[in-house]
């Protein structure tokens, strides 16, 4: 079971670069990279944070899904 989420398009949709979206979330560049690698599960409060940035519930972003595919 992994977690997926929806950030890198919702980024790419809204004209946002890495560096961009960190610095709204307060966050860092490699933390983006991170969620957008599927290499780091944001917390509760970042996901609902993320959530709140794009104006959007937090599971129309992020999805908890069995294999490992990340062909999202």
């Amino acid at each position: 079971m992994m977690v997926i989420n929806r950030i890198r398009k919702l980024r790419e949709i809204h004209g946002l670069t890495q560096l961009e979206l960190a610095k709204k979330l307060n966050i860092t560049r490699q933390t983006v990279i991170a969620i957008e690698s599927y290499k780091y599960n944001p917390s509760l409060k970042l996901a609902l944070e993320i959530a709140d940035f794009f104006n959007m519930r937090v599971e129309e972003i992020f999805e908890i899904r069995e294999g490992d595919s990340t062909n999202e």
